[in-house]
């Protein structure tokens, strides 16, 4: 099997290596290659001038050659190349063969020119080294192409060829080294069948790092901003060209906050940030092209809307959460914006764009919903001409249809070759050859979008080398918002229905990790604003950190993803800490030590108190459980508002049917019954009486009241033997008894033998009864009972 032999250029970035060139001098075949591991070089095209010439038009092609070998190159040549077939659609370009698994030197498919002069080729007199790059300027007059003068685009390229010496064994030979291909449309001088009307979407994103306040992780959205940087290179297009921005409102969020200043953490130290004077200019000139470029706001954070509904609740919430927030957003000035969603590859399904663009507050119906050609397979793919507009079936949604902008993935492609289709000079020549076909095989008005993909151009040299095609005699550049009103000069058809993409999801989007952390900080950012007695009144700037945690610029920063969803949900658990539970003696809720408490009896009242240290009211109740045992008993709490820096005190009932050690927690709860914080332990201790106890309690009870019934029975007799007195006498106040008289009243008997022994003597004082443990004791059992 033979190793693949072009290489890419990585020096800049994705080099689009075109068309395969070939040398002016002895075909490729004339000497044999030494060896089946001939030494490789990289070839990149810088420039080619025009990109779509006429007959008569000489082109002009730089670039750099750099030796990726160990070998050394002698008598080194670069030259240009031909495939001369002419194609005429379409699907003609995309059938294009792309680079051939084979060596380069083996590679006949791009052809010397004829009779070509000094220029189409340059020679090198010293020798090409390992590691060293040398560059080259081709001038090819028009005659050299070989072509005829009708419309159509050719494969072009530039070939290296160089003598060197097997060390191994000991042969020299003369080889193609390297080869790189490129698009180049052929125009006549007259007008086009046709205009092309094209809206070119300029996505404006950046992951984020804008923590809480004024702190940023570091400054990679300062250098995206500058002038040299990513966004500072879209910006320049916005300026120069009729363009629709395609913005990220949490992105525009974070150039405000620095351009009032901000603070960058590194290394656990805080630094002034050194880009507030970029953003502050980067944020003007954005404000000042929208007086002439459309705004199409993505859902804030641009979230990765299929790992989102794909995750389920409470994820998928987050989808409507962020377009709801966008809705909502607002922008400054006096232009209007529209919302957008962008879905694209596997993630762009008919249950995703369903999920996606229904189900959200404010939702209008030009919001736009952005989905690539690329997302269908070649055989299911919609036809482009002459809308893009379509209308989306989507059995899976609550809408049957969604109104969809499908964007035309090959005007963006680059090509020939994939392994360098993100190389500017391939991605304008791209656009440059399809456009030319477009507006030479039709004649009734299209409009066609074209939307670069995603992760494509980390630099923005590419989509500014695509914005240069809009200056093409045959393209008329419109904004987005075309498509959703009516206007005379530019009439669209009406949506037809189509099917939705079917090929399976190619893209992983964010990782199991990421997600998991997402979904811990929406716990805690949903139970803090529900503690909130007026919720609107909520620190916008919770949501918005949850949202930009979802954002699909994670991709590929895993570790900014995780430190970013930390520290924000550090910041988060930080607040719902100041509402918790304290001792009693007022300790805080940082000592973790439990509660403990007495119940005295099978019921009992214990307090337990709630500090708000917060700046705002919260409403929250205790929920009291048991953890060994199942007899504890709590009567219910109801919700109470605790004011800012106050505490509220519950006093909790609670009742158990048997003694001894019950293990409970204490839990602060929301109003939406969400836990607030880590529940705190309670040790009860019920002490009730035995059954020992109560049949002494009881046995006590019935002595007390058998000894009141002999006494009272005992009076009565003694009552019924002193009769009442006659009448006439007061019985309140009688009469001194004689004791003589009283002495002869009695008889002998009595006086000899004193009273009865089971009568008391009325003349004795009573001692009072006294009833202890020992008499309980004795008392039971006993004859008198």
């Amino acid at each position: 099997m033979f190793r693949r032999r072009l290489r890419l250029c990585a020096s800049v970035g994705a080099s689009l290596v075109i068309a395969a060139s070939v040398a002016a001098q002895p075909g490729p075949d004339a000497v044999a290659s030494p060896s089946a591991e001939d030494p490789v070089v990289e070839v990149a095209i810088d420039s080619f001038t025009p990109s779509a010439p006429k007959p008569g038009d000489q082109v002009v092609i730089t670039g750099r050659v750099t030796n990726t070998s160990t070998a050394t190159l002698t008598n080194t040549q670069a030259a240009v190349c031909i495939d001369d077939s002419r194609l005429t659609t379409r699907a003609q370009l995309a059938a294009i063969p792309t680079e051939a698994d084979e060596p380069v030197n083996g590679r006949n498919d791009c052809v010397g020119l004829n009779n070509s002069d000094s220029t189409s080729f340059q020679e090198y007199a010293a020798p090409l080294t390992p590691k060293a790059t040398v560059p080259f300027r081709l001038v090819v007059p028009w005659k050299d192409w070989g072509v005829t003068g009708r419309p159509g685009v050719y494969t072009v390229g530039v070939r290296f060829r160089g003598d060197y010496r097997n060390e191994d064994t000991g042969t020299t030979g003369r080889v193609s080294a390297g080869l790189t291909r490129t698009l180049m449309p052929v125009v006549s001088g007259k007008p086009t069948a046709r205009k092309v009307t094209t809206a070119l979407v300029v996505p404006l994103r950046h992951r984020p790092t804008l923590l809480s306040g004024d702190r940023f992780t570091n400054e990679s959205l300062a250098d995206a901003l500058a002038p040299s940087g990513e966004l500072g290179r879209l910006l320049e297009i916005g300026k120069k060209r009729k363009v629709t921005w395609l913005a990220d409102p949490a992105m525009i969020d974070e150039v405000k906050r620095m351009a009032a200043g901000y603070r960058v953490v590194d290394g656990g130290q805080t630094r002034a940030g050194k880009g507030q004077k970029i953003a502050a200019a980067w944020y003007s000139a954005f404000t000042a092209t929208r007086a002439r470029n459309p705004v199409v706001l993505l859902p804030y954070g641009d979230p990765d809307v299929g790992s989102l509904i794909d995750g389920g609740s409470p994820l998928r919430d987050l989808v409507g959460q962020a377009r709801t927030a966008t809705e909502q957003y607002n922008l400054g000035g006096s232009q209007y914006f529209q919302s957008g969603l962008w879905l694209e590859g596997g993630v762009a399904s008919s249950r995703t764009l369903a999920a996606g663009s229904t189900g959200y507050a404010g939702t209008k119906p030009d919001d736009v919903n952005l989905v690539p050609s690329a997302s269908w397979t070649p055989e299911t793919r919609p036809a482009l001409s002459p809308s893009p507009m379509y209308d989306i079936v989507t059995p899976e949604g609550p809408v049957k249809t969604v109104r969809t902008v499908i964007a035309d993935s090959a005007l963006t492609a680059g090509g020939p070759d994939p392994a360098t289709a993100n190389d500017p000079v391939q991605v304008r020549q791209r656009f440059a050859a399809e456009t030319a076909l477009l507006a030479s095989t039709g004649k009734t008005p299209i409009t066609v979008v074209a939307l670069p993909p995603r992760g494509s151009d980390e630099t923005g040299r590419s989509t500014a080398a695509l914005s240069d095609g809009l200056s093409l005699p045959w393209i008329t550049p419109v904004g987005l918002d075309v498509l959703y009103r009516s206007d005379p000069k530019h009439p669209q058809a009406k949506p037809v229905a189509t099917k939705g993409p079917t090929v399976p999801r190619s893209t992983p989007g964010l990782t199991g990790n990421q997600l998991q952390q997402i979904k811990a900080l929406t716990t805690a950012t949903t139970t803090f604003v529900s503690l909130l007695t007026d919720r609107e009144r909520a620190d916008e700037n919770l949501r918005r950190a949850l949202l930009r945690s979802t954002s699909t610029s994670w991709r590929g920063f895993p570790d900014e993803s995780q430190r970013f969803a930390t520290a924000e949900l550090s910041s988060v658990n930080g607040q719902l800490g100041k509402v918790h539970l304290v001792t009693n003696s007022g300790g805080s809720s940082g000592a973790h030590r439990e509660l403990k408490v007495n119940l005295s009896g099978s019921k009992g009242t214990f307090p337990l108190t709630i500090a708000n240290e917060l700046n705002v009211s919260v409403r929250v109740r205790v929920v009291v459980r048991s953890v060994n045992r199942t007899d504890l008993r709590i009567e219910p709490l109801q919700v109470r508002t605790v004011p800012p820096g106050q505490k509220a005190t519950y006093q909790i009932n609670a009742s158990a049917e048997q003694n001894g050690l019950i293990r409970a927690e204490a839990q602060v709860m929301s109003v939406d019954e969400l836990p607030v914080g880590n529940p705190r332990e309670l040790v009860i201790q019920a002490a009730q009486y035995g059954s020992v106890g109560w049949i002494l309690v009881g046995s006590a009870v019935a002595l007390l009241f058998g000894t009141s019934a002999v006494r009272i029975y005992r009076r009565v007799r003694s009552e019924r033997r002193n009769p009442t007195p006659e009448p006439g006498e007061d019985p309140l106040h009688p009469a001194p008894i004689d004791p003589a008289a009283l002495a002869a009243d009695v008889p002998e008997t009595a006086a000899t033998d004193g009273p009865h022994p089971d009568e008391p003597n009325p003349l004795a004082p009573v001692e009072p009864l006294r009833v202890t443990p020992e008499s309980l004791k004795e008392g039971v059992g006993s004859k008198d009972g």
